[in-house]
């Protein structure tokens, strides 16, 4: 179900926010991964990458905001949210973003591009998890994404 009023999102307002989480994972010591749900066009709810720091595979932003949306809202609201993320979401997360089910997901950098920082290959991309539940639209605000992966010593 399409978000009515996506086009007058602040996209970049947004995704900037995402970035900033993404920098603040990497002071904190984890890989530099951020999100944000917005409903509204506002911030509702935001997570960074916590994997390292917290020893815990399941701390990634997109995952987190899956699953605290599911507590904090009801399907037809989860279908009103939009999650900017500073990376495309990976397999597990895309998993979790079907049960979810968000109105959409906007990414700045691909599991492709990720590949050439990481070297580890997505078997999968988001959009074919997510496909016929969540649109995937991406990348917006790419450059800077990129910068980000660029800077951090992979």
């Amino acid at each position: 179900m399409p978000v009515s009023d996506f086009d007058e999102f602040d996209h970049e307002t947004h995704m900037q926010r995402a970035f900033e989480l993404a920098r603040t994972a990497v002071d904190r010591g984890d890989r530099p991964f951020g999100s944000v749900l917005v409903r509204d066009d506002e911030i509702v709810m935001e997570a960074s990458n916590r994997v390292r720091t917290e020893s815990d595979v399941r701390r990634h932003p997109e995952l987190q905001l899956a699953h605290r949306s599911m507590r904090e809202f009801g399907p037809d609201e989860r279908r009103e949210l939009v999650m900017y993320t500073s990376t495309e979401p990976c397999p597990m997360c895309a998993g979790g973003l079907r049960y979810a089910g968000l109105g959409r997901v906007i990414y700045s950098v691909s599991s492709d591009e990720m590949t050439g920082f990481s070297d580890h290959e997505e078997s999968v991309r988001s959009g074919e998890i997510l496909d016929g539940v969540t649109d995937v639209v991406g990348p917006i605000c790419q450059e800077e994404g990129l910068a980000i992966h660029e800077a951090f010593d992979w």
